[in-house]
């Protein structure tokens, strides 16, 4: 290659994608051997969320090449899984992004699955254009299909894709899976024939386009969600809505119009979908207010109270609202759980009044690991059940209608559930750190404590360690036999603490980032409103942990940056 002579091998790989071959011959004749080592040393890892990575060259990014791979081995396993896969077949989704440089993009990476899966005479329902990601799982419960795909990064930075897998049941995979989608992806490497055949594909008589049915079957189906029809339609409230350069612009315009809401107002200049993400440093609502700062303008200009924001793929929800101060609060994911737990709650109870008291024992929320316990302290209160989640623009724009015509916002419900729930206060950030062996060890340390294998650790700093939940392992504490009940995975770390104080602590890595995550929530007993109080007590319960469980001087780890 780099006396200019080129082999079968290359004529192949040019004839498969020129810019990623054009990209690898540049950085040869560069010499950029770190460049090179990055791209080529370690594949990417499949997990519970899939693939993320940079699309680029190489086995370690996102590109034509690993996308075949990958789909290559998805089919092998899905074969394996189900006898009836050519009769019930798949559906694969896309977002808007895009990378010029390498030619990649999630329209490209969809046709290309879509390829693969077609080569083996499976039906596939390909969306003919962009779609949020919830369209996917639906896609896969409503027309019962084997899996899904949909080719998102979601909220990360621009040059990124991803590949996320859903199984026959809507839900994204869990472990064994993902071990077994691993292990067949490294087992068919070599890219099939027919697998480059994307334009063939695309003609064949396998292949659907579920685009219209799925847009009309899913916003008649989240009407069941829809509970005050009226208040909706002589609503005065006035909300703005941004899909930061993402798909949610023209799905969300339908879900508040399949809730008879007035449409809200769209931000213009992140309304269409755009994979530079200009007017934004990170496309993600989460990290907070630079990514609001045109909604607030055009909220003051227009006199909106309310502001809502997707990440690019659109599942996910950020809600704001603005005070009486004039400042804007930005809601936390646990705060927004905790409105729409109680909303979804407070629906059900009206529309159950006869028979609530009885049918409430089988009524159930569902919510992450990682999210607050402040639904398990309503379920509790209410006596309905709680287990270890997309329907939430309009359900959140009929929420705000509601509680306007009690004369009430967001932050005053919010305080409302607190009082009577209990104050669930919490405090989410992360380390980085690109050093796996690190992270392991950190893990391993406080599996094995004090230097005693398969011990934990009794206090941090000075408080005390009431229970231990190990989802890497299956440890937990605090079941009769000690294994957890929860699904585990190896592949990934996930320790949780509570303490005897009702601190609850979780610290995990991130399927998708190099970073160490740590989720803390303090729960105090109704009553106990001192939020003063609780703050610096969660304060110096998350300084201890620092100290004690991450060593970031010691591990060098790198705080988030401001």
């Amino acid at each position: 290659m780099e006396n200019g002579s080129s082999t079968a091998g290359d004529t192949e790989l040019d004839r498969a994608n020129p810019k990623t071959v054009s990209m690898v011959q540049d950085m040869v004749k560069e010499g950029a051997t770190e460049a090179l080592k990055k791209c080529f040393s370690s594949r990417m890892e499949f997990g519970t969320a899939g693939l993320r990575a940079a699309m680029g060259p190489g086995i370690s990014c996102m590109n034509d090449l690993t996308i075949i791979q990958t789909t290559q081995g998805f089919c092998r396993y899905l074969e394996e899984s189900f006898g009836n896969l050519k009769e019930r077949g798949v559906v694969i989704g896309y977002d808007a992004r895009a990378h010029p440089p390498s030619g990649g993009g999630s329209k490209r990476f969809a046709s290309l699955a879509a390829a693969v899966f077609i080569s083996r005479g499976v039906p596939v329902h390909l969306f003919s254009d962009i779609t949020p990601t919830p369209f996917v799982p639906f896609t896969v419960s409503h027309l019962g299909l084997c899996a899904g795909i949909m080719v998102t990064a979601s909220h990360n930075p621009k040059q990124d894709n991803g590949y996320k897998v859903y199984w026959d049941n809507g839900a994204q995979i869990v472990a064994p899976h993902d071990k077994g989608i691993a292990k067949a992806i490294e087992e068919n490497l070599e890219p099939w024939p027919e697998s480059w055949n994307a334009e063939e594909a695309l003609k064949s008589s396998l292949l659907k386009n579920p685009y219209e049915d799925i847009n009309t079957q899913y916003f008649k189906a989240i009407q069941k969600h829809c509970h005050h029809r009226d208040i909706n339609k002589s609503s005065e409230v006035k909300i703005v809505h941004t899909s930061v350069h993402g798909v949610g612009h023209a799905f969300v315009q339908s879900a508040f119009k399949a809730f008879d809401l007035h449409a809200p107002y769209a931000v213009e200049e992140q309304k269409d979908p755009d994979p530079e993400f200009p007017t934004v440093k990170y496309p993600n609502p989460e990290e907070g207010e630079g990514v609001l700062t045109l909604s607030f303008a055009l909220a003051e200009r227009e006199g909106a109270t309310v502001v809502l924001a997707n990440d690019p793929d659109a599942d996910r929800l950020a809600v704001a609202e603005k005070q009486e101060s004039g400042q804007w609060r930005v809601f936390s994911g646990n705060e927004l759980g905790a409105l729409l737990g109680w909303w979804m709650f407070h629906c059900w109870k009206q529309q159950n009044s006869d028979t609530a008291a009885a049918a409430v024992k089988s009524l159930y929320m569902l919510s992450s690991t990682v999210s607050s316990k402040i639904l398990r302290a309503i379920a509790l209160k209410e006596g309905f059940h709680f287990e270890d989640g997309v329907s939430a623009a309009a359900i959140a724009g009929e929420m705000i209608s509601y509680l306007a015509t009690k004369k009430t916002s967001l932050s005053q419900q919010l305080t409302a559930v607190y009082q009577e729930y209990g104050y669930h206060i919490t405090k989410n950030s992360y380390f980085i750190c690109h050093d796996q062996d690190v992270i392991r060890s950190l893990f391993e340390r406080l599996r094995n404590y004090g230097g005693k294998k398969d011990s934990y650790p009794a206090e941090c700093g000075r408080f005390s360690i009431s229970a231990v939940r190990d989802l890497t392992t299956g440890h937990d504490s605090n079941q009769p036999d000690n294994k957890a009940i929860l699904p585990t995975s190896s592949s990934s770390q996930m320790i949780t603490f509570t303490f005897s104080n009702g601190g609850v602590a979780t610290m995990r890595t991130s399927g998708t980032e190099p970073k160490i995550k740590y989720y803390t929530e303090l729960c105090a007993a109704p009553g106990n409103s001192d939020v003063v109080q609780l703050k610096k007590e969660l304060d110096e319960l998350v300084d201890a942990i620092v100290e004690n469980f991450f060593e970031p001087e010691k591990n060098k780890l790198q705080p988030k940056p401001e």
